[in-house]
């Protein structure tokens, strides 16, 4: 998968340089035991209402976790995370970077559907905040990928998502989560209601492989620049490990560059073609989507 070459801005304090000893098998192990507790929890009070609880899903090995807000209907009735419409888009925009949803780590903030599609509140938040850290040290994966207002302020507190989507940073150490880099988006259901932030998300996943090179190599990117989609999907049995990413090579400047060209004002220059007015992809809630505030 080519990845554009362009260098990020770096901050000044790099996060630790990532490693994970665990072995995929011991991974697995520990997020079983984790989804058996989740699966009869009645920490809350959401645990009376629930048809099934939704621990998560996804490969042990991976470096990838994806965090979004709570269940919604059909996760509820299924039982697996992102599997109504915003999941489906969630799938869409994962695989628009070369990967596969079975490669990486779905989870979210809360594990059981709050009613109505409700805001979870904070003692909810609270009362599942030991599963979703366990998971992580599990998983122990390079980076996290924040979905949504409540994921980001989980690793965030106090962020807002409009000013720090498709950006990286390094998780507040007041909430727990030191040394994981987060990389924040909004939450894939917001774009079923605002057509206009699904190409918001679309470029946002596509800093997300660039953003795991960063976190590989220990470095926090402010700014991560573009990159465009893969032309193919990677194969089969690159799915253990590591994410197929090629690691960009050292910046060498064009020793013969070809010269600019230069505009010749004694021709006119052609008028500008009217603009395509845009379609919008908005469309009214369903009773499957997710959350609903995530803006």
């Amino acid at each position: 998968m080519s990845v554009e070459h362009a260098t990020p801005t770096i901050e000044s304090t790099p996060a630790p340089p990532h490693e994970r000893p665990a072995t995929p098998q011991a991974r697995q192990a520990k997020l079983d035991a984790i989804a058996a507790e989740v699966r009869v929890c009645t920490r809350c009070r959401l645990a009376a209402s629930r048809t099934n609880a939704v621990p998560g899903e996804g490969h042990p090995d991976t470096e990838v976790l994806f965090v979004g807000e709570g269940p919604g209907f059909n996760e509820d009735q299924q039982g697996r995370p992102f599997v109504g419409a915003a999941g489906k888009f969630l799938t869409e925009l994962i695989e628009s970077v070369g990967w596969r949803r079975e490669e990486v780590f779905i989870t979210n903030v809360v594990k059981c559907r709050p009613p109505g599609n409700r805001d979870p509140g904070p003692d909810e938040i609270a009362a599942c905040a030991p599963y979703l850290e366990r998971q992580i040290e599990a998983l122990d994966p390079a980076l996290v990928v924040t979905l949504g207002r409540f994921s980001l302020q989980t690793f965030l507190p106090g962020a807002r998502i409009g000013q720090v989507h498709g950006t990286m940073r390094p998780a507040d150490p007041s909430a727990g989560k030191t040394g994981r880099s987060a990389y924040a988006m909004y939450h894939p259901a917001a774009a079923l209601r605002a057509g206009a932030l699904r190409t918001t998300l679309q470029q946002d996943m596509c800093g997300v492989p660039r953003a795991l090179i960063e976190a590989r190599h220990g470095q926090i990117a402010a700014e991560l620049p573009p990159q465009l989609p893969p032309d193919s999907r990677p194969a089969p049995d690159a799915i253990p490990g590591r994410l197929p990413i090629d690691e960009p090579p050292p910046y060498a400047p064009d020793p013969d560059p070809e010269p600019m060209p230069i505009d010749d004002p004694l021709i006119d220059p052609q008028p500008m073609p009217a603009p395509v007015p845009a379609m919008s992809a908005a469309r009214g809630p369903s009773e499957d989507d997710q959350l609903s505030l995530f803006v």
